[in-house]
């Protein structure tokens, strides 16, 4: 015979179980263009408005659904004044959220790729054979990332010199140490350039840290041929002995604009 109690308590038991049953879903990580979007205090709706991607779109990539690359991130880069290696790499690369998350996971980031750099630090990319290399045929690498060697010390300016002489914000300079002679005597082996990476348009004509065939970073002169349609640009080494190559602007992977030359005497 079922009594009462019996009754009333099988009911209750057969809820208990089924909330057991129900596990709570992980958090979704968020990527860095979602941090950079919240570090502006831009709205979801003022981005989508201004970069002209899809509110969709724009979810999907803050959300983690799509795995970020360099591309994704070029329409939202001016908007948000950050690079897109800032973006991809935020919490990582110097002038981003401290401890943040980022798109790029901890097994992808070598040693040599964090390098200890800690806040308010320049990253330095280490020479690779270079300035010399072709600059036709580029083809992005997988994801959109650059196995570039950051040095593990970063360089520290004082930041009225970067204000007021480089007229940018220490969090978009990137110091590169060149190497080979197709741009000499401008810049010469050795030395090092601040690079300005929130600048990737090549106006006005002048130093540029581009791309080259191997994908490393290489600087030269960039001439944008203003009437030809579709656009492109002349790419000029200052030694003669180097020939000059002139490519569709669409071409180019323009790591930024360079601000200044350090040299040793």
């Amino acid at each position: 015979m079922t009594t009462l109690s019996q009754s009333l308590v099988l009911p209750h038991r057969i809820r208990d179980n089924g909330g057991m049953g129900r596990r709570p879903k992980p958090a979704r990580q968020m990527s860095g263009l979602y941090h950079a979007r919240e570090a502006r205090g831009i709205s979801r709706t003022e981005l989508v408005e201004k970069s002209g991607v899809s509110k969709q779109q724009l979810s999907r990539l803050e959300n983690g659904q799509i795995r970020l690359r360099l591309d994704h991130l070029k329409p939202f880069a001016s908007l948000l004044g950050y690079s897109p290696e800032q973006i991809l790499l935020w919490g990582r690369f110097p002038g981003t959220g401290d401890g943040e998350t980022s798109e790029v996971s901890r097994k992808e980031m070598t040693p040599r790729a964090t390098g200890g750099l800690t806040a308010g630090q320049i990253p330095e990319l280490g020479a690779r054979p270079g300035l010399d290399g072709v600059v036709r045929g580029r083809k992005a690498r997988k994801e959109g990332r650059y196995s570039d060697p950051l040095k593990p010390e970063g360089w520290v300016f004082p930041p009225s010199f970067v204000q007021e002489q480089l007229r940018t914000a220490a969090a978009q300079l990137l110091v590169l140490d060149t190497d080979g002679d197709s741009m000499a005597p401008t810049v010469m082996p050795g030395d090092r350039v601040i690079v300005d990476t929130g600048r990737k348009t090549p106006t006005p004509d002048g130093l540029y840290a581009i791309r080259d065939s191997f994908e490393r970073a290489v600087v030269k002169r960039l001439q944008l041929l203003q009437s030809a349609r579709p656009s492109r640009v002349k790419i000029i080494s200052d030694n003669s002995n180097h020939a000059t190559e002139e490519v569709s602007l669409s071409e180019l992977k323009i790591v930024g604009k360079v601000v200044c030359c350090l040299k040793l005497f």
